[in-house]
């Protein structure tokens, strides 16, 4: 491959992957054109890319930006796997479609920064993704102030619970006994 041909191909890599800060490498050594295209259907319908890249173009158009990590996953034939809502998705839908699909293989990824290797993958579905992270801050946040609130309001429903019985009894002209 030709010189201008190469840098055409790191320029095309650049602009596919500006902006991405994670991904997942995987290898399709093996998964035959049907399953192939099985994957990647599946993966489109959550909004999730596949692109096969060569290797050592793909080290150069990632050399400083958030995707450089990844470089050191790259052995034989990959493909790298981006989109979804997060890193956490896509390795999700991955370790799905490995279910059915032994010839896949996983390289690693990376999220924030951080890189998994090939065998953290299956580790790294099992996160929260960010939504589900806030989620769980809100309730930790929440928790104590509804606790509060219960234990504030506990006895005040007793006293109404209490208020209305004695109304109640004094509808129905009953009694009331004083309590000694």
């Amino acid at each position: 491959m030709s010189k201008p041909v190469k840098n055409m191909i790191v320029h095309s890599y650049q602009n596919r992957f500006e902006g991405q800060t994670g991904g997942v490498v995987i290898c399709l050594r093996g998964v035959d054109a049907n399953s192939n295209n099985a994957i990647r259907g599946s993966l489109a319908e959550k909004k999730m890319h596949v692109m096969i890249v060569k290797n050592s173009l793909a080290r150069r158009a990632w050399v400083d930006t958030a995707l450089e990590p990844l470089g050191g996953v790259l052995d034989g034939p990959s493909a790298m796997v981006w989109g979804g809502e997060s890193v956490v998705d896509v390795a999700r839908a991955l370790v799905e479609e490995a279910k059915t699909h032994d010839a896949m293989e996983f390289r690693g990824a990376l999220m924030e920064g951080q890189l998994f290797g090939a065998d953290e993958v299956e580790k790294l579905s099992k996160f929260p993704t960010r939504e589900e992270a806030q989620a769980e801050a809100v309730q930790l946040v929440l928790s104590p102030g509804q606790n509060l609130l219960a234990a504030a309001m506990g006895p005040g429903r007793q006293v109404a619970s209490l208020v209305k019985s004695i109304e109640e009894k004094l509808e129905k002209g009953e009694a009331i006994e004083k309590a000694a």
